[in-house]
């Protein structure tokens, strides 16, 4: 597939970076040379300095015959001003534009084909919230995603001594739940996945990733590790893009506290929260925290627009006693280093956000695509179409379906069934299959057993 990116950022440079792996012929263009040096030294793509909004810029890298523009510049009205070019002067089939004003995000006729004509409009600060929100629901999980509107969840914990699966193997998962169906989709030890068979041990530190219903998907964390206590209080240090939408949407349910140190932003929002208490000041602040009680707060979470005070902060928070801190982190050498060490949870914007370009750029009909493992594996929702003569899937068990190795299927909804995948699980046309791939080398393989022949009508 040939795609052109624009804006090398964060986001940019994070989606050339797993596009290009998969053999896709990548261009991207930034005003930047600089970053632009920086892609070519460490990936095999072709780069274009200029502005993104220019048909002159656009022609040059490739435009005329692309497949696809993905606009994530910093400037929406240059995403869509890109779209609209390379949809009227180019005809590109598919255009993706980095969004963040709520006001165009909530207008379809901006948006739409007589409009900017952008066929996904993404957000990063909506997709980090709805993330986060989810990690203030689910204290005890590193990760948690949900599949086939939320019927299926998947959740990452980390397995503690203690814990009644641990040190014990998979296959005691039934003696302890026979009543729900699980799976465990994968585990990681350090750097290195473990394949999940019936005789495979837990160990203290495993990361571990279980797939249920929904409704089951406590339980099933219980069998890993200590289940916290629920969460009440919140502090977020960071009033900004981010930190406005996580107050707005955790204030009903808990209580928070905001951190913020510009006071015109601090009277910006608190207009617009309703519950949430606004402080002005510097959440790296020893005393400010002393003096806001952070030692009773059960999650700290850091999310304004520098690392370092998001990880000074973070753990400063958590050594004076908050329970749980969560630090947003855009430098991904960071993250790998700081993750599961004093900070509890290191996110990294660019890979929590490039799930909803990837479902865009997979072959066949892929619904949903996560980054896990900050990007070392994925987890793909993908609907199965054809019969038996036209698709690898159809009506075959799970046993005789050559799934690469690295690659396992984990669940199937059909309707509003949930089935866990066994060995004599049998795939039927229309399932949403859940796949966990562990090796993304093997991602173009996953890809061809969805994919229905020509001769299907």
């Amino acid at each position: 597939m040939k795609i052109v990116i624009l804006g090398a950022g964060q986001v940019g440079s994070s989606v050339a970076e797993n596009l290009v792996s998969e053999k896709n012929d990548i261009t991207v263009v930034d005003v930047e040379g600089a970053r632009l040096r920086a892609l070519q030294d460490r990936f095999d793509l072709r780069t274009v300095v200029g502005s993104a909004a220019h048909p002159s810029v656009l022609i040059e890298a490739g435009i005329e015959d692309a497949d696809m523009v993905i606009a994530v510049t910093q400037s929406d009205e240059t995403n869509l001003v890109a779209c609209k070019i390379a949809q009227q002067l180019f005809n590109v089939p598919t255009r993706i534009a980095r969004v963040r004003a709520s006001e165009y995000l909530a207008n379809d006729a901006v948006l739409g084909a007589q409009g900017f004509a952008v066929d996904l409009a993404i957000c990063p600060e909506q997709v980090l919230t709805d993330y986060i929100v989810k990690l203030v629901q689910f204290p005890e999980a590193l990760q948690v995603l949900e599949f086939a509107d939320g019927k299926v969840s998947l959740v990452a914990v980390r397995a503690f001594q203690g814990g009644p699966l641990v040190g014990h193997p998979l296959r005691d998962l039934r003696q302890h739940m026979p009543s729900i169906d699980t799976r465990v989709a994968a585990i990681f030890r350090g750097d290195r996945p473990i394949a999940p068979e019936g005789d495979t041990v837990i160990e203290p530190g495993d990361e571990v990733f279980c797939l249920a219903a929904t409704q089951n998907i406590r339980q099933v964390m219980r069998e890993l590790r200590r289940m916290d206590k629920p969460v009440r209080r919140v502090m977020i240090a960071g009033g900004g893009n981010i930190g406005q939408r996580l107050a707005i949407a955790l204030e009903r349910d808990y209580i928070v506290k905001v951190i913020e140190h510009n006071k015109r932003r601090c009277e910006v929002l608190a207009e617009r929260v309703e519950r949430a208490l606004v402080l002005q000041g510097d959440a790296t602040d020893e005393t400010l925290l002393q003096a806001e009680n952070v030692e009773e707060m059960d999650i700290f979470i850091a999310v304004t627009n520098d690392d370092e005070n998001n990880i000074m902060s973070s753990l400063l928070a958590k050594r004076m006693g908050a329970r749980r801190v969560v630090s947003l982190i855009n430098r991904r050498s960071y993250v790998d280093l700081l993750q599961a060490g004093q900070i509890d949870i290191a996110i990294s914007p660019a890979q929590a956000t490039i799930g909803q370009l990837l479902a865009h750029v997979r072959r066949g009909d892929v619904t949903q695509v996560y980054s896990l493992r900050r990007g070392a594996a994925e987890a793909i929702e993908a609907v199965v179409h054809g019969d038996a003569e036209s698709c690898r899937m159809v009506g075959r068990k799970m046993e005789d379906i050559d799934l690469p190795r690295g690659a396992s299927v984990g669940a199937i909804v059909r309707g509003d069934e949930v089935v866990i995948a066994h060995h004599d699980t049998v795939i039927q046309a229309e399932d949403h299959v859940i796949v966990f791939v562990t090796d993304k080398r093997t991602l173009p393989k996953v890809e061809k057993l969805f994919q229905v022949g020509v001769g299907f009508v």
